[in-house]
């Protein structure tokens, strides 16, 4: 069965892309992601583990989308949803048997042999992979010497697993051997393969039908290309980036290296930007952390992805946020917990032991300690005291609480909601409040005070005796 390019696909955000005759000889991204991950020791697929935040194939889709590709196909194994609903808007294919990587990238021919562009050959679980270096290695594969391959490597001091990269004396890339297959020779070479390539994809595709199993796993290497080519007369190419860079993932171990090289890398660019750490390597960041200049973040604290704040802002120590934003010269913490939908205001205070949870307080609002404000609106310069909370949940569903502008909240209130609180309102001090407070107004509804004279010396003695 003949297949037919289709005349639009749509991007990650929705943006239709005509292909015709104008744009079918551009660039076609495969992204294998189909490895099972048996030494992750994990129910999980090995691409669905977090970097920073985020799938390790979600950095890679995301290294893909920046080089604007005609088309993109992720790779998937049997069973493997999570990836194949994480490839959307994108297509995504499956290899049905594990047969190796050129098995894999052939298995994605039917979407890309139409193109006739350049095939470059990414992994999802290489996470750390820059645009930048992509596009270097898309430059080289449409240099005036038109190389067939062009493979991305790195030195390393031990380079273990990583199969090995032998150049000719021009500097071309002669062959690439597995370590498996590598001799004591091919084995000192220090010049490692990363397994991420470009083809020239006019040849691509009748040089992966040659590709054999004759190795020591009995795999089709996608590797073998390079030898393939050159026999046939075509040169082939190195494109050395950093061994950080490239970086894989196979083991838990590994996970955790990748995650350390992201977390040094996101709090440097954090402080190029103007934000001050004062104990960097205690900080977590997300890929999509944004932090304005002249951000202050202290020691362990931790950012989930979707956090903004702007600039001027004080995080302190032992802060926890997630989904939420931070407005100019806002404090936050310490010990507190920002979650999805909050939202601080210019110059809102949060401090010790509150979490707020989709909820905003705007400008000049505080809630200092121990507080709970969840599906709330909090008005400009109003003030929680200690102890407060919004309840919120009935057993059955969310509602919201109200505080207008300047209200006073007193310590250790509880405000059942639905229920709005006015403008100027207070509320006094122990409080249950189940009723619209009206602007202006003092709602308490603590019991009158009573004082048993000689009570205490009552209760001692009847307890003693």
């Amino acid at each position: 069965m003949r297949y037919i390019c289709p005349r639009r696909n749509r991007g990650r955000q929705g943006r239709t892309v005509f292909i015709d005759e104008a744009n079918s000889g551009r660039l076609g991204i495969v992204v294998l992601a189909a490895g099972k991950g048996a030494r992750m020791n994990s129910a999980r697929p090995k691409v669905m583990h977090e970097v920073a935040g985020r799938p390790m194939l979600a950095h890679a889709l995301a290294a893909a989308e920046a080089l604007a590709p005609a088309r993109v196909t992720v790779v998937a194994g049997p069973g493997m949803a999570e990836a194949e609903a994480l490839a959307a808007p994108h297509g995504c294919v499956v290899q049905q048997a594990r047969r190796g990587t050129a098995d894999a990238v052939e298995c994605a021919r039917a979407r890309h042999e139409c193109l006739g562009g350049d095939v470059l050959v990414l992994y999802g679980d290489t996470p750390l992979i820059a645009p930048a270096t992509l596009q270097r290695a898309l430059e080289r594969r449409r240099a005036d010497d038109d190389p067939a391959v062009v493979a991305l490597g790195f030195r390393a001091d031990d380079p273990a697993d990583y199969g090995r990269l032998r150049v000719d004396a021009d500097g071309g890339l002669a062959e690439i051997v597995e370590a498996a297959d590598a001799d004591a020779e091919s084995a000192a070479i220090r010049l490692c393969n990363s397994g991420i390539m470009v083809f020239d994809g006019a040849a691509l595709w009748a040089l992966i039908r040659r590709v054999g199993a004759d190795n020591a796993k009995g795999e089709r290497y996608l590797t073998d290309i390079a030898a393939l080519a050159r026999a046939e007369g075509r040169a082939c190419a190195v494109v050395e980036a950093s061994a950080r860079e490239l970086m894989g993932v196979n083991t838990r171990a590994g996970l955790a290296a990748v995650e350390r090289a992201a977390q040094e890398a996101l709090r440097a660019r954090a402080m190029e930007n103007g934000v001050t750490l004062l104990q960097p390597e205690s900080v977590h960041f997300s890929f999509d952390t944004a932090l304005g200049r002249d951000v202050t973040v202290e020691p362990n604290v931790f950012f989930g992805p979707g956090v903004e704040v702007a600039e001027g802002a004080a995080i302190r120590a032992f802060s926890h946020l997630e989904g939420a934003r931070v407005g100019r010269g806002a404090t936050v913490g310490p010990f507190a917990r920002l979650r999805p939908g909050a939202a601080l205001g210019e110059g809102a205070r949060v401090g010790n032991f509150v979490e707020v949870k989709a909820a905003e307080l705007a400008a000049g609002a505080k809630a200092n300690h121990l507080a709970y404000i969840g599906d709330a609106r909090v008005g400009r310069g109003a003030n929680i005291g200690a102890g407060t909370i919004t309840c919120n949940y009935d057993g059955f569903r969310k509602h919201r609480t109200e505080i207008g502008d300047g209200a006073f909240v007193g310590s250790n209130a509880a405000l059942v909601a639905p229920v709005s609180v006015g403008d100027g309102a207070i509320i006094g001090a122990g409080s249950v409040v189940s009723r619209d407070v009206p602007a202006d107004a003092l709602a308490v509804t603590r019991a009158p005070q009573r004082a048993v004279a000689g009570g205490a010396a009552r209760f001692r003695g009847a307890r003693s005796g």
